[in-house]
């Protein structure tokens, strides 16, 4: 497979030879640029213009390589299908979601409207959606995360394709909901006898769902085999690189009361990236009490109200301080509020009850004027860099912004701190000249981190800024972030979804579910013996790049939510208490949706 670009050919995927059977999960993993999604997206024809494929794809003996267009058309959804990895931009947002699953019907098959219907209620029902007979008429933004992701499985399953291709079905999915969507994949591969191609970054995700592994690396597969013989044999260095880099929840903390977590041999490599967390001691003033960097006090954050929805209290009686030096990291299912207490932090958010300082500064009924001022001393580092950077302006001066808006440098100083920046975050200073199109992933992560050590914070937001990354950047990230914490001592708020990498990170952490606090601890009690049911099941949920443990580990967790459907009676099936139903109201009542949605928690 090859690209044109400026009166070339480049190779993108080289000599790649593999085979998938019937009811086999086939992993295709590396890093971003290694070349695992187009050479699956070549086998279809979904190439970009400039792109071209050679070779043979021989799917059930028909070859595919050298198809037209319409000879195509009659192959993609039919015989094969795509799990694509963000469903809220593959889905298209003006229709519902059963009149898309119904168009693939119909582009395929003699059916009318009302058989075409009652097909679609029943693959909605097949992927565990809640309420199909409603989901149906909905569109894909009143729909979560988790159950966007369920609907693009169910378009994907109509026409009982061959094979199915799934590019990072889980990576923007909290552990609760990728749980479920793995546990809905491991289901559908017996039920429906199909080949599943998976693609993906997440070794844990590896672990729990395939059966052979495809290792690439620059455009080549570098080694292959059976799952066990990857994770515990593998021969390639390249492969033990990518497996080290990978964080290992329990890596650094061994054993867990009701949960196994990862318990690798004593003296074994665990990580490329130190599992150990960044930490000082919190400050103290000379009569002896605490300074905080960050310091709730029964915080109660609320979305106002639009049009006919009323108000939404998405934070209601939060407790939480952050010392000098601190890290802290916040985990939570989505919907439970761990962003919505970040935007607070800097001051995107009003207080609407109780009390929220940041560095000794009382926000609640602060003015535009003093919370200017505030905000020099605090600063966020989003999670999708490519968006929160703006596209018309040179990282150099993406950078500089925030010295220039809070006139704390001009001229050549200016320049001057940006190259310091740049070194800083270890990229090369003629890059400060370079759009954020042109950058990577990785590295327009660290232009983020640069932009928010502009001014030297003494609060630092980190709202998952590792979460899009694959794992061998996302280690280079860790190891950034963690030298720069020690050398800068800004305290933190990391917010994640990954229990792995907040493990590396944080001293202490606090577990939020709707909009509550429902534990709060040293890192090693919170993941060693946990002491509510909720944060058992948070553990529970990550998977681990080990199979064998991943086995048990899964075990554990349908053991622990069948305990929990004992002690509440509830009956319902695990889609309807992990997933929510996103109403029209966006975000804010998306909480509120899952409040409702979840009653057998309580």
């Amino acid at each position: 497979m090859d690209f044109f670009v400026e009166g070339e050919w480049f190779p993108a995927a080289i000599d790649v030879t593999y085979q998938v059977r019937s009811g086999e999960v086939l992993a295709i993993v590396g890093e971003s640029g290694s070349g695992k999604t187009q050479s699956s997206m070549s086998l279809i024809g979904l190439l970009p213009q400039n792109g071209r494929a050679t070779g043979s794809a021989r799917l059930a003996g028909r070859e595919l390589i050298g198809l037209n267009h319409k000879q195509l058309s009659k192959v993609r959804g039919k015989d094969v299908a795509v799990i694509f990895q963000e469903p809220m931009t593959a889905l298209n947002p003006v229709y519902t979601v059963g009149f898309q699953i119904v168009e693939t019907l119909r582009v395929h098959f003699e059916i009318g409207p009302k058989a075409a219907r009652e097909r679609v209620v029943e693959l909605l029902r097949l992927v565990d959606l809640p309420n199909p007979e409603q989901a149906v008429d909905k569109y894909p933004h009143q729909l979560s995360g988790g159950q966007r992701q369920r609907a693009m499985i169910a378009q994907a399953l109509a026409c009982d394709p061959k094979m199915l291709i799934a590019d990072e079905p889980t990576t923007a999915l909290d552990v609760t909901v990728q749980a479920e969507i793995l546990k809905l994949l491991r289901d559908l591969r017996t039920r429906i006898d199909s080949g599943i191609i998976l693609i993906t970054h997440d070794m844990g995700v590896v672990a729990d769902l395939a059966d052979r592994v495809l290792v690439m690396k620059s455009g080549r597969v570098v080694e292959a085999g059976d799952v066990d013989a990857i994770f515990n044999r593998p021969q390639h260095p390249y492969t033990r690189q990518l497996l080290e880099a990978v964080p290992h929840l329990g890596a650094a903390t061994f054993g867990q009361a009701g949960v196994v977590v990862g318990s690798a041999p004593e003296g074994a490599a665990t990580s490329a990236t130190t599992a150990v967390p960044l930490t000082k001691p919190a400050g103290t003033r000379a009569d002896g009490s605490v300074d905080n960097a960050f310091e709730a006090k029964d915080l109660v954050l609320e979305y106002p109200s639009r049009g006919r929805m009323p108000a939404f209290r998405a934070i209601d009686g939060v407790d939480l301080t952050i010392g000098r030096g601190e890290v802290v990291g916040l985990v939570g299912e989505s919907g439970s509020g761990k962003t919505t207490v970040g935007r607070a932090a800097v001051g995107l958010l009003p207080v609407a009850g109780g009390s929220l300082k940041i560095n000794g500064v009382e926000l609640a009924g602060i003015g535009a004027k003093a919370l200017r001022e505030v905000r020099q001393d605090v600063a966020i580092v989003f999670q999708d860099p490519g968006s929160s950077l703006n596209p018309r302006l040179p990282i150099g001066e993406s950078i500089g912004e925030p010295l220039k808006l809070h006139k704390a440098a001009g001229g050549s100083a200016l320049n001057a701190k940006v190259e310091e920046l740049l070194d800083q975050v270890h990229l090369p200073r003629g890059m400060r000249n370079r759009y954020p199109h042109e950058l990577s992933g990785g590295q327009r992560q660290r232009v983020g981190i640069a932009r928010a050590l502009a001014l030297s914070p003494r609060l630092l937001v980190a709202d998952e800024p590792t979460s899009a990354l694959d794992v061998s950047v996302q280690a280079r990230v860790l190891d950034l972030f963690q030298d720069l914490q020690r050398e800068y001592g800004f305290a933190c708020l990391f917010i994640s979804h990954d229990l792995a990498v907040v493990e590396i990170l944080a001293s202490r952490i606090a577990v939020m579910h709707k909009g509550r606090l429902v534990e709060v601890g040293p890192r090693d009690q919170i993941l060693r013996s946990p002491q509510q049911d909720y944060t058992r099941r948070l553990l529970a949920a990550v998977p681990v790049p080990n199979p064998a443990e991943q086995r048990v580990r899964r075990e554990t967790r349908d053991r622990l939510l069948e305990e929990q459907l004992v002690r509440s009676g509830a009956h319902a099936p695990a889609a309807d208490r992990s997933d929510v139903e996103r109403t029209e109201n966006g975000f804010a009542a998306d909480a509120g949706a899952r409040d409702a949605a979840r009653q057998a928690d309580a």
